[in-house]
């Protein structure tokens, strides 16, 4: 009976691995469309970013109320099945509308191509509502459960990788004339691998971790805990981190005067995104006896000094990076991809141990945070412009130091009289 049981929970986490996969793919789909949008449209390069993260703010609450209504198994077939409508919107985009004006020099296309992906954001909202909490369950929270979050997400680092390649690959070069018709293929590989994964985990039996949760009565709101709702305050600010930190380092270098900065930029911001995978795979693999809060502490304070380093060393000294001067400093900016690889999954464990019944609903206040790195990103962004891109990293710092006092202070649980059974 007991190894039935451990091969049920194999199923279930593997499952939940390549659910995190497909997050990651069809996240990172808004960037290298967003570079073909940008060519055509002023300041139409992160509108598909920002609805991708807008949806969380909308979809966030009614995803967790799902799981504890229909389930999590049904909540990540809903979820894909949105995924396929949402690709196939974006597809849309580039059958009609081309030559369509709607408002001042935009055409419908584009408002096709970013109603789609609101709608993927709609998708991958309703996935990692589900995927957080449940590999967390099955893992029995605490290290355990902390490990299966960092495994996961380095499934979605990897797929997350993947996506720009697979677009630039098909791209090539943007011109005046690339448009969405260079990148259909994507977009029905991406429909392709939804589908194939609605008819496996339909025909799986996956076991949930919390069954009959729509009979369950809830008395309280899961921010009735304070390390709950301060640990969904650090998931608002861990995102605008892990999202600003390569932006402004990317607009920074890009912004040089050198012959290929541009390259260089998108390379240093591919580095950090490669060391966030590395960092994952680290604590999922070989950190599994490091408890979140200790692994959370470390990784706060050293991204905050790294990023001191970045902002008092002079620019004047200077390293040769593909043929360019490049500041040092970037070398300490794109080292916070190590850090930053942790958070997430480390906020998450923290902030949803010993929450109960209460966990479900917990996720979907998560996933509605996440609009955090919608809003975070685009006030650097204002800091960057007016004031400097390396000035810009105080507002970054200042969130790590609430990161750093929710590992050390905030995450205690001091609401254990409140019945989460």
């Amino acid at each position: 009976m007991e190894n039935k049981t451990q091969n049920r929970n194999w199923v279930a986490i593997i499952t939940m691995f390549a659910l995190f996969a497909m997050v990651g793919f069809v996240t990172n789909l808004a960037a290298p469309f967003g570079n073909i949008w940008g060519f055509k449209y002023e300041s139409a390069g992160m509108l598909g970013n920002l609805m991708n993260f807008t949806a969380y703010l909308f979809m966030g609450i009614p995803a967790g109320n799902m799981l504890t209504t229909v389930g999590y198994k049904k909540t990540a077939l809903i979820g894909m099945c949105v995924g396929v409508v949402g690709l196939f919107i974006q597809y849309l985009s580039s059958v009609f509308g081309a030559d369509t004006l709607v408002y001042g020099d935009y055409a419908l296309n584009l408002f096709i191509y970013l109603l789609g992906a609101l709608v993927c954001g709609f998708s991958v909202c309703m996935l990692n509502t589900v995927v957080n909490p449940m590999l967390n369950l099955l893992g029995g929270g605490g290290k355990v459960g902390n490990q299966l979050l960092q495994l996961g997400g380095a499934c979605n680092s990897l797929a997350g990788t993947l996506a720009p390649y697979l677009a630039g690959a098909l791209i090539g070069t943007i011109t005046a004339e690339t448009a969405m018709n260079d990148v259909t293929p994507l977009l029905f590989i991406g429909i392709g691998i939804f589908v194939v994964a609605i008819i496996v985990i339909g025909s799986l039996k996956i076991e949930e971790p919390q069954a009959n949760l729509s009979q369950v009565t809830f008395e309280h709101s899961p921010i009735a805990f304070r390390h709950c709702l301060l640990g969904v305050i650090a998931i608002f600010f861990y995102v605008g981190v892990e999202v600003g930190i390569p932006a402004q380092l990317n607009f920074y270098v890009s912004n040089m005067s050198f012959e290929g900065a541009a390259a260089v930029g998108g390379s240093l911001a591919a580095i950090y995104w490669l060391l966030m995978l590395c960092g994952r795979l680290a604590s999922g693999s070989l950190l599994g006896n490091v408890s979140s809060k200790t692994q959370l502490t470390y990784a706060s304070s050293i991204a905050i000094v790294l990023l001191l380093v970045a902002v008092f060393l002079p620019e004047s000294i200077t390293i040769n990076l593909y043929g360019g001067d490049v500041p040092l400093k970037c070398l300490f900016i794109f080292l916070c991809g190590l850090c930053t690889s942790v958070m997430w999954g480390g906020i998450f464990n923290l902030a949803t141990e010993g929450l109960g019944k209460y966990t479900a609903k917990a996720s979907g206040l998560f996933m509605a945070m996440v609009v955090g790195g919608g809003v975070m990103p685009y006030l650097q962004d204002l800091i960057g412009v007016n004031v400097g891109r390396i000035a810009s990293y105080w507002l970054a710092i200042a969130m790590l130091a609430y990161i750093l006092f929710y590992a050390v202070v905030g995450s205690k649980n001091v609401n254990k009289d409140i019945p989460v059974e």
